[in-house]
Order: structure tokens, then sequence, then C-alpha cells
């Protein structure tokens, strides 16, 4: 790399923990914002929408503005208008995303597709039988992301992509997920930051869903040891990041070494 023209930051887990700042973290945005490199917030969170999002990172000490950040249930919209012009849907998910998913009809009584954004207490045994019934049926599935995990303050919570298998097994049916890791939302992102992917950075604490796939469309991938960061996790891992640091504190004195 020759130089860093865009980063890329995850936000839960790099950020912010439960929405409380890391250390160092607002201090790093501003000095990557003071040197001119563009930037963009790639998140699979589904509980809040891209405006609800900024206000609390604003809240919390961060420059941000709600167009800078792409969400899953951002890229999840755009993939249905392509995909399933029209299509009523069927929307399980922990939180209320409809701002960000303008023009979607939801049905919850006779959908054309089935939706399956954040895990939460929604994704109960009778409503994840439903989908398995309607995926039988022939309803096809759209998975806003297969994360497997995100990280609180009391402890790591399993999310979609840990019911995403089993689903897909007992219907004989592939569910498409459209966020992370899904290699789309990081060309998406680089589009919005409007730099060539090769020129990019990507800051996240998940290495097979944040980083991996971002070095997997040229990017370079630094990994940071904070959120859901597990060393053992990295330690089984057949590829390597590109970068590790102790936290995005550390971010500003890398893109320096990087150009």
């Amino acid at each position: 790399m020759t130089g860093v023209e865009g980063v890329l930051f995850d936000i839960d887990g790099v950020l912010v923990t439960s929405w409380r700042p890391v250390p160092g973290a607002a201090e790093a945005l501003a000095e990557v914002a003071r040197d001119g490199r563009r930037r963009a917030f790639l998140t699979n969170t589904t509980s809040r929408t891209c405006e609800e999002i900024a206000s609390t990172l604003v809240d919390a000490g961060f420059d941000v503005r709600p167009d800078e950040i792409v969400t899953a249930a951002r890229l999840t919209t755009e993939y249905l208008r392509s995909t399933y012009p029209g299509a009523r849907v069927l929307l399980l998910n922990h939180g209320d995303v409809a701002a960000d998913m303008e023009g979607i009809e939801f049905d919850d009584i006779d959908p054309q597709v089935v939706v399956l954004g954040g895990a939460g207490p929604e994704f109960t045994h009778d409503a994840l039988s439903r989908v398995l019934d309607l995926m039988v049926s022939g309803v096809p599935a759209v998975a806003m992301h297969r994360g497997l995990m995100w990280s609180t303050a009391d402890g790591l919570r399993l999310d979609t992509g840990a019911y995403l298998p089993g689903l897909e097994e007992a219907s004989g049916a592939r569910i498409i997920a459209v966020g992370k890791p899904s290699l789309a939302g990081f060309l998406t992102a680089a589009e919005l930051v409007g730099a060539d992917p090769a020129a990019m950075v990507m800051v996240g604490d998940d290495f097979r869903g944040d980083v991996l796939p971002a070095q997997r469309v040229g990017m370079t991938g630094v990994l940071v040891r904070t959120g859901k960061f597990r060393q053992p996790i990295l330690d089984l891992a057949v590829d390597r990041p590109d970068r590790l640091i102790d936290s995005v504190a550390d971010l500003p004195a890398l893109l320096t070494e990087l150009g």
C-alpha cells in the first residue's frame, strides 16, 4: 500500500462497546478526519437506524454523520429493491429499522420474502419455526448478515448467523446474506467513500466477519484487540490479519506508518 485514502470502521467493539466509547476512539476518529482521509462506518447493527446510530455516536463524543453509516438494513433494502421489487416482506428483527427500509411493504400474514435481521428476543422457537415453514413452502429467505455474535458489557451474545445453518439444513434452501461478511457490503462502502479498495483500511474486532472479507476485496485489514476479539479464535485461524493493534486508539500511528 502506497497511501491510505479512506478508512472503513466497524462500530460495535471498535468505537464503542454497549454504546460506551472505547478509550481513545473519539480522538483517533478526529485525527483521521484532520488528516483528510475519507471514511465510512460499516455495521451489522440492526437494532437502530442510521440516524439513531449517528445520534448515539455524537452523544458519545464522536463526530459522525448519518450519511457516513452503512447498515445491514440499508444494504438489505437495496438488495430487496433490485431482486424482489414490490415483494411483501416478513421481517424478523430486534429493533425498529423501518426508516432505513423505505419503500418496503411489510406483511406478516402472506409474505413473499422472509428477511432475518438481528437476533434478539424475537427469535423464539415459534418465530423460527414459522420461518422454516415458509422456506419449505418455497418462500425465499434473506439475512441482513451472517454475524455469529456481538459483544456487550455483559459478555458475548449469539447473533443471526448462529441460526442460519440450521434453517438451511432443515429446509434444504439457501439463505442469501447481504451484510458483513458478504463482500458486497465492503464494496458498497468503498463506493460511498469514493476510494479504491486497495487504498482503504478496514478496522474491525471480528477477524472472520470484518477483517478477512475486507482483505479479500483488496483492503488492508486491521484487527483490534477490543470488543469481540478473542486470541484463541485468531490462533486457530489459517489466515492472518494484515495488521493487529490493541485498539482503534492506535490507528493514527499505524496510518502514518502505512503512508
